[in-house]
């Protein structure tokens, strides 16, 4: 609160040099703790909260003490902390704290989830780099970086930035600066510009080396998927493509620290989906309810590609948009996507923060109508997260897929006057199916 009231008075010229020193200040102030650990960072648009998770499952399953921040939460050597505060990068002076925690509690390995938000304020400095992730991108949160170029650059900034320090020396081995870049993605030959001691790449295409692991032989199971990376067998009891690519990320990162390709696949079989993503939502009923953290439209669409593969009757999306004024252009492409790919589509609140929520829901709305949706047929308009989610289920029928999407497993709502109110899809979806008779 001190210096967030410091924050308002500084004018906003020198807010860049006032974050840079922060982010430095916060470092010495809490010793440095990032050179006492293998530093992993995760970065791209999507998939990185499930990238850090899996990371931290594989480590641990390795036979490492963890600890790592996110989206998804915070853990210092397997005590986990929700995270509350709808940030995916902490403040310096927290995130510091914490890497100072995992350090007493003998963490050899600290993941990073890091933003494009965070890095533009300086949240990476101080922390000395391991291993850099690069997931995907696509456009999302352009606005509040002036264009996707700038949106990019900032991403690039991780990877510029891990080799700004010496190599570290831990237990007496000197630690490799990895760049870990997922070579499907089209914006990869950026990621894997920058310089590092050593560069790694995963994807589907190409001669397989030490330094890139191809996937093949790719097969859908009942179970999840069954591959070869690198002529290595791996299973997954992941169902959802997207999720599988998480967890190739998160396996090259960790056979980007040195564990054998072998011992890391076998690993594997702890990697599970993280709750609120893609998470099946079951109490008997005889259709799908599904809650993912998907709210922008290349999330969503990668989230309708999975469904379909489920082969549903119909499928009946549950959308909205965040407000504050961040990505204002998604809105009316969300709705205009589900409405393409939906059956049924229902327009309610997200986190309006201290918009008008129904300005927010007209605009994605304005979408679906021009998609081809009519209002009170196969469009429904409700300004109540939980009345909207409750006409979802309501409407579900034998065979049917109903999505809720956007908030995922996130406890709050961020709604007028800084407040962040209770919430929950996952307990509002089970509520809905209790409703309904499904206990």
């Amino acid at each position: 609160m001190f210096l967030h009231r410091i924050k308002q008075r500084i004018p906003k010229g020198l807010l860049r040099p006032y974050h840079w020193l922060l982010a430095h200040a916060a470092a010495f102030w809490y010793r440095h703790p990032s050179r006492s650990m293998v530093v992993i960072g995760v970065t791209g648009t999507n998939g990185k909260s499930s990238t850090v998770l899996f990371i931290a499952k594989l480590l641990e399953e390795l036979g490492q003490t963890v600890g790592y921040t996110g989206t998804a939460g915070f853990a210092i050597g397997g005590r986990e902390v929700e995270n509350r505060m709808k940030m995916t990068m902490p403040g310096r002076f927290l995130l510091q704290r914490m890497m100072r925690e995992m350090v007493e509690a003998k963490c050899g390995y600290a993941i990073i989830e890091t933003s494009s938000e965070g890095i533009a304020q300086f949240r990476h400095k101080g922390i000395a780099y391991d291993v850099a992730v690069f997931t995907n991108l696509t456009p999302e949160h352009i606005e509040s970086h002036g264009g996707f170029e700038n949106y990019k650059k900032a991403k690039g900034k991780l990877f510029a930035h891990l080799m700004s320090h010496a190599p570290k020396v831990i237990h007496e081995e000197e630690i490799e600066r990895v760049s870990v870049v997922n070579r499907d993605d089209e914006h990869a030959p950026f990621f894997a510009s920058f310089p590092a001691d050593r560069h790694v790449g995963f994807g589907k295409g190409g001669s397989s080396s030490d330094d890139q692991l191809v996937v093949s032989n790719v097969e859908q199971t009942p179970s999840g998927a069954s591959m070869k990376l690198n002529d290595v067998p791996l299973h997954l009891k992941l169902h959802a493509e997207f999720q599988q690519a998480n967890a190739l990320a998160a396996i090259s990162a960790v056979y980007a620290l040195g564990f054998d390709l072998r011992r890391v696949c076998k690993a594997a079989h702890v990697l599970e989906p993280l709750a609120g993503r893609f998470e099946l939502i079951d109490q008997g009923q005889p259709f799908k309810v599904i809650v993912d953290y998907a709210y922008e439209p290349y999330a969503i669409k990668a989230l309708l590609d999975a469904t379909d593969a489920l082969k549903p009757k119909r499928i009946i999306g549950v959308h909205g948009s965040c407000g504050g004024g961040r990505d204002v252009a998604r809105r009316e492409p969300i709705g205009r996507l589900a409405a393409q790919r939906e059956d049924i589509v229902i327009v309610t609140n997200e986190d309006p923060y201290d918009e008008d929520p129904r300005v927010i829901i007209e605009m994605v709305a304005d979408g679906a109508r021009a998609g081809g949706k009519v209002e009170g047929e196969d469009l429904f308009l409700i300004d109540d997260r939980m009345d909207g989610i409750q006409k979802a289920i309501d409407l579900a029928k034998p065979g049917d897929a109903v999505l809720v999407t956007a908030k995922g497993s996130e406890t709050v709502m961020a709604v007028a006057g800084g407040v962040k109110a209770p919430w929950s899809d996952r307990e509002a979806a089970r509520k809905a199916l209790r409703n309904r008779g499904f206990v």
